[in-house]
């Protein structure tokens, strides 16, 4: 795991180093271990390595096979890299390095864009081929590792994180009324390749993406999801054993694929305790479990370690219990909008945040149980879009998703920002793809293969990682997702959703855990505002900067200030700190521009 960044230029001027050891420095954290920069002509790589396989300085980034004339800068882990590396040896190729990296250099080599679809794991590289005079970007299946780029007449800049190719300077920073758009309907979520800033996209998941010497392009998906049944019809059991067989595989690979300890983020609900149980059902010793909880407020508990402690006496793993009070979260959230590469309006960023810096301080993996609820329609409002008979697969789908339908977004943004429904419009696409049987499938679909990859996956990538900690997530392993995707809606959504895990559960947890309620790792104070963060938030939309940027409809922001904790989207996120996450983290970068203005392109 680790952070990477680099240019190609098109203008005849060499790679500009300077803005390559600019990025370096933004994505210090996320690789604290070693730092390594290389040139070849208009090519510039730099890499932050954060140390997982092959310790050894053989294993360091960026990574040069001279013989092959190929570079390398690479963030993320191929799981199956041990039987790569054979079947490539058996080709005849020589190695000089343990781990994951040199094999993907060795792929490309043996198969060329092929390559890409052999690789099991979260990936997002750059590989340079000398001889071809190409740059080759990749992306994994469910864009577990972001990949983000700008583009210039003169130049191609790539980077982990949208704050270094900031840093390098030269981004347009005007505001895309498309993305604002998507922030404001899909709770935060930008689908890509767009992000909030016009000068900046990133590759889709599934995706590679190839720039020639003069700039040419080519951009392709290697990987879609199937959403329908089977050929040959199966049983609830032996979807059930199925399931449980690529489940305890996933597990098994992101504890085995590595040379240093792997840890669990434990939240109490089903999703992380199954991993505990699997792991030390399968014979793992000394496990060692986190859980961070926060204060109650009367509608909502803060902390779930009443079902965490059950797991922890079940198995007897090495846990640390982490309480955050509300005054910390408070003074530590400007740190945690600092961290993400995009607003983020989900509660729990923050709660990341403060967790990662905890944890790294004991390891450098953990596994977390992200991806869990969209695979196996976990989320309440999966049950409530399947049961609407009347209306398009759009509106049935809007009804019960949306934060906003189109005649409130024209009331919150100023009329420079107005426009046609694009979010509509995307998700209407998007659900009818071809390869889904019904509604619920398309909508599972959508959610694994784009919705998750911009809210909850980039939260856990972003708040970890600034930390120099990896997040591995075994609920979005490809071959798991691919089977549950086949998987009928109605056998997933029993029970209160989850079916298949609650059947796998059954022999390994105590029953409160199974059936208890849905928690959400909440953050209760940024969903019932007051107090202290009411003051903040109303600080924030009230100041000179936000009135001066003229974003937001003045009437809108005052209607959610009078009334704080009584404006929720659908899905029960609070609308005004939507409005005062996105002005908070555009003032940031204002802050960051002022104090680097002058950098050059």
């Amino acid at each position: 795991m680790c952070g990477i960044c680099g240019e190609i230029r098109f203008d005849g001027a060499p790679a500009d180093l300077g803005a390559i050891h600019r990025m370096m420095s933004a994505l210090e954290r996320r690789g604290p271990d070693h730092g390594g920069s290389w040139s070849d002509g208009q090519l510039g790589l730099g890499h932050r390595r954060l140390a997982i396989l092959d310790l050894s300085v053989r294993a360091n980034q960026p990574m040069v096979d001279s013989a092959l004339g190929l570079s390398l800068v690479f963030n993320g882990t191929i799981y199956n890299y041990r039987d790569l590396r054979k079947t490539l040896q058996a080709k005849g190729y020589q190695f000089f390095s343990e781990g994951d990296t040199e094999v993907i250099l060795k792929a490309w080599h043996a198969w060329g864009t092929d390559c890409v679809s052999r690789l099991h794991g979260m990936f997002a590289f750059a590989l340079w081929d000398a001889t071809q005079k190409i740059c080759f970007l990749a992306r994994d299946r469910f864009g577990i590792k972001p990949l983000y780029w700008t583009r210039t007449q003169n130049y191609f800049r790539f980077a982990s994180n949208t704050q270094a190719l900031l840093r390098a300077g030269g981004v347009d920073r005007s505001l895309d009324p498309i993305a604002l758009h998507h922030l404001f309907t899909l709770h935060g979520v930008v689908p890509a390749p767009r992000t909030i800033l016009q000068g900046i996209r990133k590759l889709p998941p599934a995706h590679w993406l190839r720039i020639d010497a003069h700039g040419q392009t080519t951009e392709q998906a290697y990987w879609q999801l199937e959403a329908k049944r089977p050929e040959t019809p199966l049983t609830e059991g032996e979807w059930i054993e199925a399931i449980e067989a690529e489940l305890r595989a996933a597990v098994r690979r992101r504890n085995e694929v590595a040379d240093v300890p792997v840890g669990i983020l434990l939240s109490g609900g089903l999703d992380s305790s199954l991993l505990v149980a699997l792991l030390a059902e399968s014979g793992v010793r000394d496990l060692r479990t986190f859980s961070v909880g926060f204060e109650d407020t009367p509608e909502e508990r803060g902390s779930e370690f009443e079902y965490s402690d059950q797991v922890v006496a079940h198995y007897g793993t090495r846990h640390q219990k982490i309480p955050i009070p509300n005054e910390e979260v408070l003074a530590r959230l400007p740190e945690a909008v600092d961290a993400m590469a995009e607003p983020m309006f989900g509660q729990d960023a923050v709660a990341f945040y403060l967790l990662g810096e905890r944890v790294a301080r004991e390891v450098k993996v953990v596994q977390s149980g992200q991806g869990a609820d969209e695979v196996f329609g976990g989320y309440f409002w999966y049950p409530r879009i399947q049961a609407e008979t009347q209306g398009s697969w759009l509106e049935r789908f809007r009804k019960h998703y949306f934060d906003r339908d189109q005649e409130e977004y024209l009331e919150l943004v100023s009329a420079p920002y107005r426009g046609p429904d694009h979010t509509s419009h995307l998700i209407e696409r998007l659900l009818h793809q071809p390869g889904a049987d019904s509604l619920m499938d398309a909508v599972l679909r959508m959610d694994v293969t784009t919705l998750i990859v911009d809210d909850p996956v980039k939260r856990v990538d972003n708040m970890t990682m600034a930390w120099g900690l990896e997040a591995r997530v075994p609920f979005l392993d490809q071959a798991l997702v691919r089977l549950a995707a086949r998987c009928p809606p109605e056998l997933k959504l029993r029970d209160g959703g989850k079916y298949p895990l609650k059947r796998i559960a059954q022999a390994l947890l105590p029953p409160s855990i199974i059936h208890r309620p849905k928690g959400y790792f909440p953050v209760p104070a940024l969903k019932y505002v007051r107090g202290p963060f009411l003051s903040m938030m109303r600080e924030i939309l009230h100041s000179q900067a936000c009135r001066e940027r003229g974003l937001y409809n003045r009437a809108y922001v005052d209607r959610l200030l009078a009334a704080p904790d009584q404006h929720h989207t659908r899905i029960l996120g609070n609308k005004l700190w939507h409005l005062a996450l996105l002005e908070l983290w555009l003032q940031r970068l204002d802050a960051l521009s002022s104090t680097e203005r002058g950098m050059g392109p």
